[in-house]
């Protein structure tokens, strides 16, 4: 399979995709004020040809902050797009349509995979498409976009999530996940309650105000640094060994509101940043350990390591050390896809063998 890649920081779609002909598939992100015209540009040049958009950062080995950036398959790929509509409140009414269009690219367990974009409600779509998942053993990566749409096969929606179903004619994919947080102790366990999961409001942690206890544990005085110390404390989510960021979005009264659900029982525990070149390192190891030829990699990092890395100086660097592997593109969101799980600060993504 081939992957193509262009960019225009003014949001020129005809420079972006200089040098693209016959498209499988077209995945894209602009900027918030260019976007409907790109949506409508892609269409007029490439009529018929399955797409998906959002509105966000693009990049490659380093980032388009603002503009207009285009991943597309060439050749050797059978691909679809849809639609599913009204997911803020009925994120299952349309999941046949995702059905027939898994059915069209006849998928194997080991060369199809879902990229996806949201725009909200990704926690309630991704339990909707995990029974699709699991039946088709598919890989499944995406993202939330920004400003609260998204397009598909020239059109705009406000309230869905569009996709692309890609199986690879040629060879295997892979989703991937990394995050650059751990557990501070290991013994540290944080037991919610009082808990207000349409709000994503975490009240108490042992028994104990939310907002205190995170103060208490991280030092923070105010309801301005609790929200900056996420970006080096977030809290986690113990699933075995595998850790659930928790980002804090707010501080609501003596609570926290977070970026995803928490329940009343679950047990967290606060986390602290590794040297994110160091883990950039060892998930470059393991591609390289799993895939002798590599053909693209699309990805999506989060707004917040985003903010994160470029605040160390580390971002190009980074995105550089995940392009050494060859072709990779993604887009920055806010929030993140890994397989029917819905995370945060994290980075997730999809390899094509």
């Amino acid at each position: 399979m081939k992957m193509f890649y262009g960019k225009n920081s003014s949001g020129d779609v005809k420079d972006a995709v200089r040098g693209l002909s016959s498209p499988k598939l077209i995945v894209f992100t602009c900027s918030e004020d260019g976007f409907d015209k790109a949506v409508a540009d892609i269409e007029q040049l490439y009529p018929g040809v399955p797409s998906i958009g959002c509105v966000g950062m693009g990049y490659d080995a380093t980032i388009l902050e603002k503009g207009v950036s285009v991943m597309a398959f060439s050749e050797g790929v059978v691909a679809t797009a849809g639609i599913l509509e009204g997911v803020s409140t009925m994120p299952a009414r349309h999941i046949s349509r995702l059905e027939k269009d898994i059915e069209k690219v006849r998928p194997g367990r080991e060369n199809t995979a879902i990229i996806d974009f949201c725009t909200g409600n990704d926690a309630a779509v991704l339990t909707t498409l995990r029974g699709l998942v699991d039946k088709y053993g598919l890989q499944v990566m995406g993202a939330t976009g920004d400003a609260g749409k998204v397009s598909c096969n020239g059109k705009i929606y406000k309230d869905g999530m569009t996709y692309a179903v890609v199986r690879n004619e040629h060879g295997r994919v892979k989703t991937y996940k990394e995050n650059i947080y751990v557990p501070k102790d290991s013994n540290q366990q944080l037991i919610c309650s009082k808990t207000d999961k349409a709000k994503y409001y975490l009240g108490e942690l042992n028994g104990r105000s939310a907002k205190q206890v995170y103060m208490d544990l991280t030092g923070t005085k105010s309801d301005k640094e609790i929200i900056n110390q996420t970006f080096k404390n977030p809290l986690g989510k113990m699933i075995g060994d595998d850790v659930c960021i928790m980002s804090i979005k707010d501080v609501s009264g003596s609570g926290l509101i977070l970026y995803r659900q928490a329940n009343d029982s679950d047990i967290l525990t606060l986390l602290e940043m590794r040297d994110p070149m160091e883990v950039a390192q060892s998930t470059v190891n393991k591609i390289k350990a799993d895939f002798s030829k590599i053909s693209g990699i699309y990805s999506v990092n989060c707004i917040f390591r985003y903010l994160v890395l470029k605040e160390r100086g580390e971002l190009n660097s980074y995105l550089g050390k995940i392009a050494s592997l060859g072709t990779s593109c993604g887009l920055i969101g806010f929030g993140e896809h890994y397989n029917a799980q819905f995370v945060n600060q994290t980075m997730t993504c999809v390899v094509f063998e």
